[in-house]
């Protein structure tokens, strides 16, 4: 149970350190300060664990209890904007393509590991019975930052706009819900994480996006 506790922690540092860096990057293109810049990375890394413990009453929240999740989200916007500060031009050309690469892929992982801590934290508050309530923990845990984040920047959520990336929470959340069910072991975690991690990384390698509907001025 530790080497399982030990695995999730380091695998949500990970989320962490990715959810903070898209944060920053947004607020980069946005022109924001170094304030604005680590107001953002903070608030997407650490944004769907506030939602989820406000739903369910835990106040305070897990951010204010156990800050090593903004430490290290501000550490990650600190180093980012040094970086960028001191080599300017690493925001543009194959450096930049290289480093949303990578963290296109950290941030599937950050996806999957939030997905089933948030349902995790349902389950150990004592709302494991209700199904759609935790999955729905599962979910904002693992979007709700992004949604903070674009709201404060301005911008419609990533998540409304055709990528598959809410869909691939849901699908874990789900999976991992079911699971529950008929075991306690920690296998269903990792297959609802890595389920997760897959959607996410296959929707963004082969372009899948959901239907909309074509207005006449498009």
């Amino acid at each position: 149970m530790e080497l399982q506790s030990n695995i999730i922690f380091l695998v949500e540092i990970i989320g962490t350190v990715a959810f903070a860096s898209s944060g920053a990057m947004v607020a980069v293109r946005k022109k924001l300060d170094l304030f604005g810049i680590i107001v953002l990375g903070v608030i997407t890394a650490v944004g769907g664990g506030m939602l989820r413990d406000l739903m369910i009453g835990k106040i305070p929240p897990i951010m204010f209890r156990n800050p090593v999740y903004v430490f290290a989200a501000f550490l990650t916007v600190l180093v980012l904007f040094i970086l960028f500060r001191l080599r300017p031009a690493l925001l543009g050309g194959t450096y930049m393509e290289g480093y949303e690469r990578i963290m296109n892929i950290l941030d599937a992982v950050g996806l999957g590991a939030f997905t089933v801590a948030g349902i995790d934290t349902g389950v150990a508050s004592g709302y494991g019975s209700y199904h759609f309530l935790i999955i729905f923990l599962g979910v904002i845990t693992g979007i709700g930052g992004g949604i903070l984040r674009d709201i404060m920047a301005g911008e419609t959520p990533f998540v409304l706009k055709k990528h598959i990336y809410a869909c691939a929470s849901i699908a874990g959340a789900c999976l991992y819900t079911f699971c529950l069910e008929y075991t306690d072991s920690d296998l269903p975690m990792l297959l609802s994480a890595l389920l997760v991690v897959a959607i996410r990384l296959l929707a963004s390698h082969y372009r899948w996006d959901l239907p909309g509907i074509r207005t006449d001025d498009e």
